[in-house]
């Protein structure tokens, strides 16, 4: 399981948000707590244009829990997908949250030693320009698939543009809570942490930006 993703550069498309540059890699999320396949599949992909970071979740899901519809409501006591971002340092990092209703959760954090203990969370923090889109798909069955796309404005990062090469440190999680199945936690990059915790920036993978 490789810790890097290369963001390619690539048209963000109106008439299809969810979709993706032919060249844009895909990674798979596992079991946050021991890096086992998970019950429920979920990928996201990762792309950018000269003002936006690009992602893309594709989460597979038989029961959702999402009841929120207020900015910064406690969503992830829900259903929610999940992207940390480091972009300079790993003491300070951007946490954004979207529910399969497209209800939005951020906060910057500040985490002087790298774990839950000791950070600080502000979540008057609001990025301008965010933007979020959901999809639910019922199939055959009644599988569902629960797309979310999110443009992350660099400028509400307090960066620029990325040059190639560029590299960034961040994770991407999914929260899944069932009644019956109970809660599932996955991410990226396992945190090896049972319970599960999701901030731990030793396990922070690396995004790579291309030209």
């Amino acid at each position: 399981m490789s810790d890097t993703l290369i963001v390619v550069r690539g048209a963000f498309s109106i008439e299809d948000p969810w979709a993706t540059p032919p060249s844009c890699e895909t990674v798979r999320l596992r079991r946050a707590i021991d890096g086992q396949a998970p019950r429920l599949a979920t990928t996201v992909s990762a792309y950018f244009d000269s003002r936006y970071l690009n992602l893309v979740f594709s989460a597979a899901d038989d029961y959702v829990v999402a009841s929120f519809t207020d900015r910064d409501d406690p969503i992830y006591e829900e259903d929610v997908v999940e992207v940390f971002l480091a972009p300079d340092q790993l003491s300070r990092y951007f946490e954004i949250e979207v529910s399969p209703v497209g209800t939005l959760f951020d906060a910057q954090i500040d985490s002087p030693d790298g774990i839950r203990d000791t950070m600080r969370a502000d979540v008057s923090w609001t990025p301008e320009g965010l933007l979020a889109g959901v999809r639910k798909i019922v199939e055959p069955g009644l599988r569902m698939t629960i797309d979310t796309t999110l443009r992350i404005p660099f400028r509400s990062l307090g960066r620029s543009e990325p040059c190639d090469g560029e590299t960034w440190r961040a994770n991407f999680f999914r929260i899944d809570r069932h009644p019956a199945e109970g809660d599932e936690y996955s991410a990226w990059r396992p945190t090896m942490c049972d319970p599960a915790d999701f901030h731990v920036t030793s396990a922070f993978g690396s995004l790579k930006f291309r030209v």
